[in-house]
């Protein structure tokens, strides 16, 4: 029953720490500079004996455990930190490195070769990718240190510096950081680690002692709480392209409206927290509210809330309505948004997310339904899953499709994850989707081989709350080459496809078996799936691009089984 698969650690608990700006976690920094990727988050080894075949086709942490309830396997953890071997099953050195030897001739193009081909594809907006972020010009990225816009302006002018979380999945930093970016207002970014995945830096503890994001210094001032860091940027950047976020002092009734807006934004964030937390009880009380939500956009006059262009409102709107649409998906079977022309009993709300996702400032913050249904939990004290909810959670944890046909992780790729969630179409077609992944992968490829190795590694010393969260694990060193050969197949076949990549693939799955042996290739499949189920989405790439990544690497896997 639903009290069995859960544990609820108290709904007034868990309103509290997330209305406090406890922020959600993220996943593997796939572009970062560093010899080593930070912010790793494992799930234990686990051998093909007890783990049936098609569970390394689907979410590794959710074969191992649901995110209900983030503590309950905590001292299980601790136990297999203790015990978990890095070695490389029964190969010798020397076997190990006839075995890399091999691999390094199997495939043919170089990762400086995937690079090249990539670069012969792209369009000159993607070549110019990194260099615009390193600038702070161009489109923006959850990459951005610094962000100018376009040239006309300088760092040395930058009067903001915002604070925000790793993964940028913090409600609280998203709807600071659109506001940002649709007043255009030139900002710093400082990254912060969660306490779900990792320690806090003693600079950022002296300047908010209770380590709450996000934080804004403004000309000089420091603002910890979302909302003051928002109202102090609308009054302080006016004029120019910096457009007013909130209606004129004028609009007397406008205003008015807004505040009621405020308010009704408040109210369906606990009703949501209540069931999201609870039991079906509460129920009732969220659709009530969610009613409310849209029949005051049914009656705006424009697609947004006040009317035909973003305001305030929905910045502090757009955060939660994300978060629930993808929650109430997957813990409860209660489908809010669904994909364009689909029967719904809110199409106000779904044209309101449609408009949003007209803007750069939400489409770059946005995050996906498997993201976020795995870090919401570690930051409510956990999260209760009831009946009906089983096939949304299958399909977004990459088990299987709504009609039971295959799994929702395998090429080819369903439309809308067979209706649960709806593509982002506004990133462009497949093919951008497949270039956006391999620029990832290819630009940080030694760290995320490391990374990766940590599947087939040890846990470390102690565990964090979160399922996705361990940063001081240690990566198997034996499986690394084998694991490179790998990825560059799945960087191939992104860019070529598949076809273009079997006959290098079955000669390594054969050279991985008969070399290494069936400890080596359960190694290499456990690291593969390790970084499957770590894409972060936006902080690594958008969702087309993850989902393009995770299918081929379930090819890559599927060969190997």
């Amino acid at each position: 029953n639903t009290a069995g698969r859960t544990m609820n650690r108290g709904i007034t608990r868990s309103v509290a720490m997330l209305s406090s700006s406890v922020v959600l976690t993220g996943l593997l920094a796939f572009n970062i500079h560093t010899s080593e990727p930070v912010e790793a988050f494992p799930s234990a080894v686990v051998s093909r004996s007890s783990l049936p075949t098609s569970k390394y086709l689907t979410s590794r942490l959710a074969a191992e455990k649901r995110p209900g309830n983030p503590f309950q396997t905590l001292f299980g953890d601790i136990a297999s930190s203790l015990t978990s071997s890095i070695s490389g099953g029964s190969m010798n050195n020397s076997n190990l490195a006839e075995l890399d030897t091999i691999l390094m001739s199997m495939v043919s193009s170089s990762w400086e070769d995937i690079r090249s081909d990539l670069e012969s594809k792209q369009t000159p907006e993607e070549r110019a990718f990194r260099s615009n972020v390193e600038k702070g010009i161009g489109l923006a990225s959850p990459l951005n240190k610094i962000r100018l816009f376009d040239e006309s302006n300088k760092e040395e002018d930058i009067r903001v510096t915002l604070y925000r979380d790793h993964a940028s999945w913090c409600p609280y930093c998203q709807k600071v950081w659109m506001f940002l970016e649709e007043k255009k207002i030139p900002y710093r970014v400082e990254k912060i680690n969660m306490r779900c995945y990792g320690e806090k830096p003693a600079s950022f503890q002296r300047l908010q002692p209770s380590g709450a994001i996000p934080v804004a210094i403004i000309d000089g001032k420091t603002l910890n709480q979302s909302n003051d860091i928002i109202y102090t940027l609308e009054q302080l950047f006016t004029g120019g392209d910096h457009k007013p976020m909130l209606p004129s002092q004028d609009d007397t009734s406008k205003r008015m409206q807004a505040q009621k807006l405020l308010r009704l934004e408040r109210s369906i964030f606990s009703a949501w927290m209540n069931w999201l937390t609870g039991s079906a009880r509460s129920k009732g009380s969220f659709i009530n509210v969610l009613n409310e939500v849209e029949n005051e956009l049914n009656a705006s006059d424009g697609d947004f809330f006040l009317g035909e262009t973003v305001t305030l409102v929905d910045c502090m709107f757009a955060p939660f309505l994300e978060r629930m649409a993808a929650s109430m998906t997957f813990f409860k079977g209660f489908q809010i948004r669904v994909p364009k022309g689909a029967k719904t009993d809110y199409p106000a709300i779904n044209k309101w997310f449609d408009a949003m996702e007209t803007l750069e400032s939400y489409t770059l913050t946005k995050g996906c339904y498997y993201s976020h249904c795995w870090d919401l939990p570690p930051q409510l004290g956990g999260c209760t899953f009831e009946d009906g909810g089983e096939i949304s959670e299958n399909a977004i944890n990459g088990e299987r499709l709504p009609d039971g046909s295959r799994g929702s992780w395998e090429l080819p790729l369903e439309p809308h994850l067979g209706g649960v969630e709806p593509d982002w179409d506004w990133c462009g077609g497949e093919d951008v989707a497949k270039r956006e992944a391999v620029e990832r992968i290819s630009f940080n490829h030694a760290a995320i081989v490391s990374f990766a190795s940590r599947g087939a590694g040890s846990k470390g010393l102690i565990p964090y709350s979160a399922p996705l969260a361990d940063p001081n694990a240690v990566p198997n060193e034996a499986v690394k080459p084998s694991v490179d050969a790998c990825l560059r197949i799945v960087s191939l076949a992104l860019l070529n496809g598949v076809d273009a990549v079997n006959e290098d693939l079955d000669k390594i799955v054969g050279t991985l078996s008969k070399q290494g042996g069936s400890q080596h290739v359960e190694n290499v499949v456990a690291s593969l799936a390790y970084l499957r189920d770590r894409i972060g989405v936006p902080r690594d790439m958008r969702l087309p691009a993850a989902r393009q990544l995770r299918a081929h690497i379930n090819y890559v896997i599927s060969k190997m089984l």
